[in-house]
């Protein structure tokens, strides 16, 4: 997603997107959960930060991607319409990102970036694409896997994957599907449409996202 910066007026009140990166495996979501749920999503501690930040109302947060428990952000965006009391100046786009992430901790949920735009932006529907990524690693069971690996990709016995064979095959998903077999619906269901166009699905070989300590020595 491109942010573009624009002129604005001095409101006291401004709509702030956000790019932000979390390890989900200790929360629900990224969705707000029930604050008597025992596991949180993401959006629950985005506000509990920015409420501490004392702003003039109750904050709520737009994310644009709606993942599940499990699956991790390395660059998600949302944005927050915030406001100070009036003998305050508004939040500079640095200091939320600091103040955000001050009070994130201990929370794996980290801000990137800030950037103020106009009112009529949304995280969420204006957004115009989303990529995700799956690993998979070969060969290796999961308990021997690298500390650092483990809860970040999927271990497969097989030695070996026909890797052309799967992208021919992946190939099938690409262009406009129904994708209702793909998910429970009911009336809170915020997208009622299950139609979805994949623009593009490819399965590359790689490397560990850690070089390997041991290499040429």
């Amino acid at each position: 997603m491109c942010f573009i910066r624009v002129s604005l007026c001095s409101s006291l009140k401004i709509r702030v997107p956000l790019r932000l990166t979390d390890y989900s495996f200790s929360h629900s979501g990224v969705v707000r959960a029930p604050e008597t749920q025992a596991v949180l999503g993401v959006q629950n501690y985005l506000e509990m930060a920015a409420q501490k930040l004392r702003p003039v109302g109750k904050v709520t947060f737009s994310i644009s991607s709606r993942t599940d428990s499990g699956v991790h952000a390395i660059c998600n965006s949302a944005h927050v319409d915030i406001e100070r009391t009036p003998d305050k100046s508004p939040f500079s786009e640095e200091t939320l990102v600091e103040a955000l992430n001050y009070h994130l901790q201990p929370e794996p949920i980290s801000i990137r970036k800030a950037i103020r735009v106009r009112d009529d932006f949304h995280a969420r529907f204006k957004a115009i694409s989303r990529t995700y990524f799956y690993r998979v690693v070969t060969g290796c069971k999961y308990r021997s896997l690298p500390v650092f690996e483990r809860d970040l990709c999927w271990a497969a016995a097989e030695r070996h994957l026909d890797v052309p064979r799967i992208q021919e095959a992946a190939q099938f998903f690409v262009g406009t599907h129904d994708f209702s077999g793909f998910r429970s619906i009911h009336k809170n269901t915020p997208c009622q449409s299950p139609v979805r166009t994949l623009l593009k699905a490819d399965i590359t070989p790689s490397t560990s996202l850690l070089p390997n300590p041991l290499q040429n020595r």
